[in-house]
């Protein structure tokens, strides 16, 4: 297992807020919160999310991520066997075929104590044919890239959002950030290993623009892409929550795809993705739907909530994040709340009046 105490340590200190573990113990369901746990969109792919730890404060981040964050109150860790066993109880459920483990987060995997069992124990549970990543790199280093390819990691998905140093930092909100060494990294998984390496920058209008084909080539050189797709380009979104530059007018969307497909005849590459085929998604049955909208319903207080305003509560075995919270609750506290959001399983309540 990988030491992360010389890079980043998991305390107060650091990270900037309370961190919350989620154990078996605690009664906490791993279904229900955007922030932890696992989701399930009726796919074949499951999300796992072990941590939403990030030592990065990117300026366009979706979820107001890293030690910078004005919105967070709370980040959490959960207990890796209660993890892995809740996962295997989705695959049993969903049919032990074809499924692919996408271990994602609200911040960074890396930031996970035990990145590399949790690969392990997902890669060695039945049905599970390919085990993913996501991360910004930040962590990476030869140890730690040796270590997740004997776990089993089938690809890293690495978001590289610009190649000059200077504006790598601006973008990453992060003075300690360096891209030269993540492009080393980048280029050690590709040339060294069998992990299987997607690119995938964030294109943010008037700001990376000139980076784009810059990374592309990058890319391409490095011989990323040997199974699924060498680039993942992903389209700046503004969140109602999440980081907005300032002077950033999002693309359409038919502007987005227009210069995707200029750039895929010039490099001869695919870059307009569709998960069907470049990814193997597929429908599958999803887990069932406990509560519906609008409904209400009494729910337990098990813990803080993620970001201000917010507190935890359970109800029908399903986690929930109840908003418009005055002041925190006690943990215990009997509420009644409205169902406001119930799509895929995670679950957005308000208080009763």
């Amino acid at each position: 297992m990988v030491n992360l105490s010389m890079t980043f340590s998991l305390n107060r200190k650091t990270v900037g807020r309370e961190i919350f573990y989620v154990t078996r113990d605690s009664g906490i369901p791993l279904i229900g919160c955007i922030a932890f746990g696992l989701i399930d969109r009726g796919t074949n792919t499951i999300q796992v999310r072990p941590t939403s730890i990030c030592p990065l404060s990117c300026i366009f981040c979706s979820t107001d991520a890293g030690p910078r964050s004005r919105r967070r109150q709370t980040e959490y860790i959960v207990e890796l066997d209660y993890l892995v066993e809740e996962f295997r109880r989705i695959v049993r459920y969903k049919g032990e075929y074809g499924i692919e483990a996408h271990i994602d987060t609200v911040g960074d995997p890396l930031t996970y104590p035990k990145i590399v069992d949790l690969v392990q124990e997902l890669k060695s549970t039945r049905g599970v044919e390919v085990v993913s990543m996501q991360t910004h790199g930040y962590l990476l280093n030869e140890h730690l890239i040796e270590e997740l390819e004997a776990a089993g990691l089938d690809r890293i998905n690495l978001s590289i959002d610009a190649t000059d140093p200077e504006l790598a930092r601006f973008l990453s909100g992060t003075p300690s950030y360096d891209v030269e060494r993540v492009m080393a990294m980048a280029e050690y998984i590709a040339k060294n290993t069998k992990i299987d390496l997607l690119i995938a920058p964030v294109w943010v209008p008037s700001i990376n623009d000139e980076e784009i084909p810059k990374i592309i080539e990058f890319a391409l050189r490095i011989g990323a892409g040997k199974h699924w797709p060498a680039l993942g380009i992903q389209k700046y979104i503004p969140h109602r929550r999440g980081r907005k530059p300032k002077g950033v007018k999002p693309m359409t969307w038919e502007e987005f795809y227009n210069r995707l497909a200029e750039w895929e005849r010039k490099y001869k590459t695919t870059l307009i993705l569709s998960l069907e085929r470049d990814f193997g998604l597929h429908k599958r049955k999803m887990l069932p739907i406990k509560f519906r909208r609008r409904e209400k319903v009494e729910l337990e207080i098990v813990g803080p909530g993620w970001l201000r305003g917010e507190v935890l509560a359970r109800g029908r075995n399903r986690s929930v994040t109840v908003v418009g919270i005055p002041k925190r609750l006690p943990v215990g506290t009997r509420v009644f709340a409205e169902i406001i959001r119930n799509k895929h399983n995670i679950y957005v309540a308000r208080l009763s009046v």
